[in-house]
C-alpha cells in the first residue's frame, strides 16, 4: 500500500545520489593532481572546453549543497501531501457516513472548504471547480450521496513541515501521534543510531534539513556547506522518514478496516529465519495461496508492511494453495520482505484491496 508513492521518492533520491557522486568525481578530476590534469587537457579538446567554463571548487560545492537540500525537502513535502491525499481518498470507504467522522476531521474539512472558496481563483487551485468543492461537503452533510474529502481543504499550510506542523496535518486528517510512530520506526532508528551515532534525533535531523533548505532558498550566504557524504546521508534520512510515514498510514487503514470487518487478523509469525528470509506463522481458519497479499503488523515497533506470499510450506511440502480448517503452523516466504518474529498477519476482505500501489 502506497508503494507507488515510495517508488517515486526512491527514484528521485537515487537521481540525487547519482548527481552528487558524479559532481564529486568531476571535482576530483578538475581540482586534483595538476600534472595529470594538464596531460588530460593536452590530449582532450572537449575536456579543455569543459574546464574553461567550470566554476570555482567552492562555488560548485555551494550550488550542489543548495540544489540537494532544496530538492530533498521538496521530495519530502510532496510525499507527505500525496500520502495524506490518498488517505483522504480511502477514508469515505472506511467511514461511510460523514456524520461518523471524528469531529476534528469534519472541522478541518469545513474550515478548509471555506478557505478554499475564498482562494479558488488562485492558480494553484485551477484544477478545482466550485461545484466540486461544494458538492463534497453538501453530500456529506445531507448524507444523500457518497461524500468526498478534497485534499486541498486539509493541506492549506504555509509553514515548513517540521515535527509540529507534520503532526498537525496528520491529526487534522484523523491520524494522531504521527511522530511517535516515526521515532520508533526501524529505518529511522537505524539511521540515528548507526549513521549519526545517536548524537542527533529524528526531529533534529528534519530541522537541520529544513534550516539548510531555507538558507538555500532565501538567498542567504551559505557558510556551512555539506560535503558529499553528508548530502548522501540526508537523502537516506528522507527516504527512511517517508517509509515510516507510509507504514503509519497503512497501519491506520488496516486498523480501521479491521474494526468494521473489512479486514481481519489471521495469525502471527512465531519464528523467522533471517538467512532464508522465511518463517513460520501460526494461522487460523483461512485459505492461503501463493500470490495472496497480506499485511505484516506490529504497532509497538512501528511496523506495517504490505507483503505478497511467495511460497507456502506445510509439513515441509510446498503448496500453491492451502485450506486451513483449524489453527496450525504454516511456513511462509514473502516477496522482497524481511519480516521478523511477532508480526501479526492481516488480510483485507475481498472487494477492499487497493488496486494501485
Amino acid at each position: 500500500m502506497f508503494d507507488e508513492l515510495l517508488k517515486i521518492v526512491s527514484i528521485n533520491i537515487s537521481t540525487i545520489r547519482k548527481i552528487i557522486q558524479t559532481n564529486d568525481r568531476l571535482r576530483g578530476i578538475v581540482f586534483g593532481d595538476e600534472t595529470v590534469i594538464q596531460q588530460e587537457l593536452d590530449e582532450n579538446t572537449q575536456l579543455t572546453k569543459l574546464i574553461e567554463d567550470i566554476p570555482s571548487n567552492r562555488e560548485w560545492r555551494v550550488y550542489d549543497h543548495c540544489a540537494v537540500v532544496t530538492r530533498l525537502y521538496a521530495i519530502y513535502e510532496r510525499f507527505v501531501e500525496d500520502l495524506i491525499a490518498e488517505w483522504l481518498e480511502l477514508l469515505p470507504g472506511i467511514v461511510t457516513k460523514y456524520s461518523d467522522l471524528e469531529e476534528r476531521i469534519k472541522d478541518t474539512h469545513q474550515i478548509g472548504v471555506g478557505r478554499l472558496l475564498l482562494d479558488l481563483k488562485k492558480k494553484r487551485f485551477k484544477d478545482l471547480s466550485l461545484n466540486e468543492v461544494i458538492q463534497g461537503l453538501f453530500n456529506g452533510v445531507t448524507g444523500k450521496k457518497k461524500y468526498k474529502l478534497i485534499p486541498d481543504t486539509f493541506l492549506l499550510h504555509e509553514q515548513n513541515l517540521r515535527r509540529e506542523v507534520l503532526e498537525k496535518l496528520f491529526a487534522d486528517a484523523g491520524i494522531s501521534n504521527a511522530w511517535g510512530w516515526v521515532d520508533k520506526h526501524r529505518k529511522v532508528k537505524q539511521f540515528i543510531e548507526e549513521v549519526r551515532g545517536s548524537q542527533n534525533t529524528a526531529e533534529g535531523e528534519l530541522n537541520e534539513l529544513i534550516t539548510y533548505r531555507n538558507d538555500a532558498a532565501h538567498g542567504s550566504i551559505v557558510d556551512d556547506i555539506l560535503g558529499t557524504e553528508k548530502l548522501l546521508e540526508l537523502g537516506d534520512f528522507v527516504e527512511a522518514l517517508c517509509q515510516a510515514l507510509a507504514e503509519l498510514v497503512t497501519f491506520q487503514v488496516i486498523s480501521r478496516q479491521t474494526a468494521i470487518g473489512k479486514a481481519e487478523e489471521i495469525g502471527q509469525i512465531t519464528e523467522w529465519f533471517k538467512k532464508h528470509k522465511a518463517g513460520v506463522g501460526k494461522v487460523k481458519e483461512i485459505t492461503l495461496s501463493v500470490g495472496r497479499k497480506l499485511f505484516l503488523v506490529n504497532e509497538a515497533s512501528s511496523y506495517c508492511r504490505f507483503a505478497t506470499i511467495e511460497s507456502i510450506m506445510i509439513n515441509d511440502i510446498s503448496k500453491k494453495r492451502v485450506v486451513i480448517t483449524s489453527e496450525q503452523e504454516v511456513g511462509l516466504k514473502f516477496f522482497d520482505i524481511d519480516a521478523k518474529k511477532g508480526l501479526r498477519l492481516y488480510i483485507q476482505k475481498k472487494g477492499y484491496t487497493r488496486k494501485k500501489g
